[in-house]
């Protein structure tokens, strides 16, 4: 119990900052393409009580599936809507990807500096170390799993509204007209755990190189 509680005191700083970089990636994205509509809403801030949705932070939490509260974003505004609509979405997951090198390297410097040698690959062997680089080693993991998980193609994820810019409007307005049972079915296909290979392999496809990183610096 003691164990399970401190993993959660140590995965919270990450499970935040993860958050709201990808929630604010989003805003600053949109009001690049043309968009203030987060921007007037306060939502150009990594503060995390600007994005904190406290049902899906618990659930995050818990049950490692999660979401924040979403940024408002008007379309009509973009200067170039299919573009716009692309690269929004995409701000949120490359916000992740970057924030989990950054991770990378900051946990190289500290293991050059503490002695660490070559950096430690499970968190079995982590747990026993600095919380600074516990902390670090979960900012890298979870941001990862972040960007994966919302490059999913089902609505209402990041990777779905990327997917559907390049299909054609009829399809499109099927997929439109069943939306609001996709939540449902996101839960459904989480936990079924049909996705659990593919998830994991592409985990580990990006976690290798990252982990690399570390150990070169």
């Amino acid at each position: 119990m003691l164990n399970r509680l401190l993993d959660l005191l140590l995965t919270l700083p990450s499970v935040l900052l993860a958050i709201s970089v990808h929630e604010t990636a989003h805003g600053y994205a949109a009001y690049k393409m043309g968009d203030a509509t987060a921007k007037y809403s306060g939502r150009l801030s990594i503060n995390p009580l600007a994005h904190f949705d406290l049902v899906g932070f618990l659930c995050m939490l818990f049950f490692h599936f999660g979401w924040a509260k979403p940024v408002p974003i008007n379309p009509d505004n973009f200067k170039n809507r299919k573009k716009g609509i692309i690269y929004v979405s995409l701000a949120g997951p490359v916000s992740n990807l970057a924030m989990a090198i950054i991770s990378a390297i900051l946990l190289g410097i500290v293991g050059k500096f503490t002695g660490l040698g070559a950096l430690l690959k499970t968190r079995e062997m982590l747990m026993g170390l600095d919380v600074l680089v516990v902390m670090l080693y979960y900012c890298i993991i979870l941001n990862i799993g972040f960007m994966i998980f919302n490059l999913i193609p089902i609505p209402p994820l990041d990777g779905s509204k990327v997917l559907m810019e390049f299909l054609p409007g009829r399809i499109k307005y099927r997929i439109y007209q069943y939306e609001r049972y996709s939540f449902l079915i996101l839960i459904l296909i989480i936990y079924s755990g049909i996705l659990d290979p593919i998830l994991s392999f592409l985990s580990g496809l990006i976690l290798n190189p990252i982990f690399k990183l570390v150990t070169i610096i």
